[in-house]
């Protein structure tokens, strides 16, 4: 249980900041096929498959939730205060990322001819959307003032979102950011944690939007990795390397807009730093694997 809720805090802290994706530490774990595997067994397998995936994803959802609220209470104002360290450091966490994927998915790597239109595929989504992140901004949505037309706009981003969120190299942050909602998002889940009940009924909607997204896109996910996995992984990877244009212009969707990050601002520290995570978080996974196997 401990592992899997520590799987889940890492998905949180990563999926809080726009830019990076709690699908990625999901891949770099080795927990992202058992992860879509147990929301397609919940909402569309048998009996003993919607047990499994509900018990797995609980204790997955208990260290997401920890993460989610550190994140919403702490990190907000680091990034709106250190940005260009901050946006260092998650160069460093996908520069480290990539080659671990690329270590783990050797097989389907070597599918060289089949892969690279998908790695082109999964770049041109990333930068497309970053494009319209960068050039729409965000919005002065109060969503304690709610409405139909609120909650209506609330479901679909919840659902854009989290299906971004399954996938590596995507931020459901960054969509939501595009969709001019990640802000008002923010500011809602820190009142609901003082217990400003205004803002119930619409996190409400985006909730019910994230369940109606996840249980659309994790079927599709799932038997594109079954059936076309070396396509996936190219996918996927695409999506990596293009995220890095994501965390360089980070600093111009905050909502006094900063330049792009450049070599002028860019921390050699905080990025070594990023890299050193993934490290660490593949001898956390090396160690869990052998105690595993001791025990077995």
């Amino acid at each position: 249980m401990i592992r899997d809720a520590v799987n889940g805090f890492f998905m949180a802290m990563a999926d809080s900041v726009p830019g990076v994706s709690g699908g990625t530490v999901a891949f770099i774990l080795g927990f992202y096929d058992k992860f879509i595997g147990s929301i397609n067994g919940l909402v569309f397998g048998p009996k003993k498959e919607r047990k499994e995936g509900f018990h797995y994803l609980i204790r997955l959802a208990i260290g997401w939730v920890i993460g989610m609220a550190m994140a919403v209470v702490a990190l907000n104002a680091l990034f709106e205060q250190h940005i260009y360290a901050v946006s260092s450091l998650f160069i460093g966490f996908i520069v480290g990322a990539i080659p671990v994927v690329m270590s783990e998915e050797k097989d389907s790597v070597r599918a060289f001819k089949k892969g690279l239109p998908f790695l082109f595929i999964g770049g041109a989504i990333v930068v497309a959307v970053t494009y319209l992140n960068a050039h729409i901004g965000t919005s002065a949505l109060d969503l304690a003032d709610f409405s139909a037309g609120i909650g209506i706009r609330l479901f679909f981003s919840g659902m854009a979102a989290v299906s971004a969120m399954f996938l590596p190299g995507i931020s459901g942050s960054t969509i939501l950011l595009v969709l001019g909602a990640y802000m008002p998002v923010m500011t809602a889940l820190r009142g609901l944690l003082s217990m400003e009940t205004a803002y119930v009924p619409a996190l409400l909607c985006f909730i019910l939007g994230i369940l109606a997204g996840a249980a659309s896109v994790v079927k599709l996910i799932q038997y594109g990795l079954e059936h076309y996995r070396p396509q996936m992984i190219y996918l996927i990877l695409g999506m990596m390397i293009a995220s890095l244009y994501s965390v360089v212009m980070g600093p111009t969707t905050l909502s006094a807009a900063n330049a792009p990050l450049s070599l002028a601002s860019f921390n050699i520290i905080a990025c070594l730093v990023g890299v050193a995570f993934i490290v660490l978080l593949q001898l956390y996974k090396k160690h869990l694997a052998a105690a595993e196997k001791a025990q077995a």
